[in-house]
């Protein structure tokens, strides 16, 4: 059973850096693609930035795209997303994922099993 728990989510003001964490109870050796999605209450889950474990390939969605940068420390079993010059329209809840399963898409959120709680992300103007 993996868990996940994000950390890092609160409120700044627009153009300011915020770094997320999200720690994985097992090794991420062990999974075969991590994830960071996000959601605004009444819409989609939107898929943020992803990585297949052990590729150099990163994914990003076209709204943080050159913004935001996805990053694992595979010694402490972290997860990262490092966003830049936030806008309020990146305000949503921030959610970790992975899946250990092969063959997933990064960007499905219906392809991880395993999901954190969630942290809170607010960009005011």
């Amino acid at each position: 059973q993996v868990q996940l728990v994000e950390s890092g989510g609160r409120s700044v003001q627009t153009g300011e850096s915020l770094r997320l964490s999200c720690k994985l109870s097992g090794s991420i050796s062990s999974t075969y693609m991590m994830g960071w999605f996000r959601q605004v209450s009444g819409e989609e889950r939107e898929a943020v930035a992803g990585m297949y474990t052990g590729t150099v390939f990163l994914y990003y969605g076209d709204s943080v795209k050159g913004r935001f940068t996805i990053s694992q420390d595979v010694a402490n079993n972290t997860l990262y997303l490092q966003m830049n010059s936030l806008k309020p329209e990146d305000s949503a809840m921030y959610y970790c994922a992975a899946d250990v399963s092969r063959g997933g898409r990064w960007y499905e959120p219906q392809d991880f099993e395993y999901w954190g709680q969630g942290t809170q992300v607010t960009v005011s103007s």
